[in-house]
């Protein structure tokens, strides 16, 4: 007799990664999301490391089905974290080998959604497949709680990941996605590394018409959350500060 296959679950994780403070973890993540998360033996994730720290804040909520330690506990290769593993070029199909014996599996990023602005659509079509069932769950995210955060059009939005480090190059990007969101009225969503988010949004100040919107949100779901929405020509004018070295999602819309 074949044994079933176990599952995948798509298991997000807080948005406080790197930050100095954490959120209590009941206020930020469903019961039942920690409760499967709590009784998965095996795990594929960006960090190890990181992926322990969680799976113990969970267990000081509810009991884990095995000691941390005992988890089996798979990182996805360092290319797969520096080059992103959404071209389909890598092959993620041996890292299910725990699923296709029948135990139950877990996709985790360092914060969010795994697959989502984070390594792990190679894990995700891998079982497709394979014939494993993929169970998303739910928990925050930071690209839609920004979007929802900014007034922009969420009938019609684009995530464009992380702009170019060359002042030139971003700027010209810049400015093409500010033409594609004045033409079609697409929210154009992007983030970037907390230590470069004071480059970017001088960037986007310096660039962008006076008229066109620009939203930023920092630390969603932390106490010290921050979010603004204004035409660039309000921005100027306020001059407003906002908490930069906190995780960022910047949207720009009409």
């Amino acid at each position: 007799m074949i044994s079933p296959k176990g599952k995948l679950y798509l298991v997000p994780a807080p948005l406080d990664f790197g930050c100095e403070a954490q959120a209590p973890l009941a206020d930020v993540m469903p019961l039942a999301t920690m409760t499967i998360a709590a009784q998965l033996p095996c795990w594929i994730c960006e960090s190890a490391k990181s992926t322990r720290a969680y799976l113990k804040r969970i267990g000081e909520l509810m009991p884990l089905s095995q000691p941390v330690q005992a988890l089996l506990i798979t990182e996805l290769p360092r290319e797969v974290h520096k080059k992103g593993d959404h071209t389909g070029n890598f092959d993620a199909r041996p890292m299910l080998a725990a699923a296709m014996e029948g135990r139950h599996m877990g996709l985790v990023s360092e914060a969010g959604m795994p697959a989502i602005a984070d390594p792990g659509s190679s894990v995700v079509r891998a079982a497709h497949d394979l014939g494993i069932e993929v169970v998303a769950l739910t928990g925050p995210m930071s690209l839609m709680l920004a979007l929802a955060s900014s007034g922009l059009n969420g009938q019609n939005f684009a995530f464009v990941g992380y702009l170019p480090q060359d002042a030139g190059e971003r700027s010209l990007r810049i400015k093409a996605l500010e033409a594609t969101a004045l033409k079609t009225g697409q929210t154009q969503i992007f983030i970037e590394t907390p230590y470069r988010n004071a480059a970017l949004l001088q960037a986007l100040l310096q660039t962008l018409q006076g008229n066109t919107r620009l939203a930023v949100s920092c630390g969603l779901t932390l106490d010290k959350a921050w979010s603004k929405s204004a035409t660039v020509a309000k921005w100027k004018q306020d001059k407003p500060a906002p908490p930069l070295g906190l995780p960022t999602v910047f949207c720009i819309g009409r």
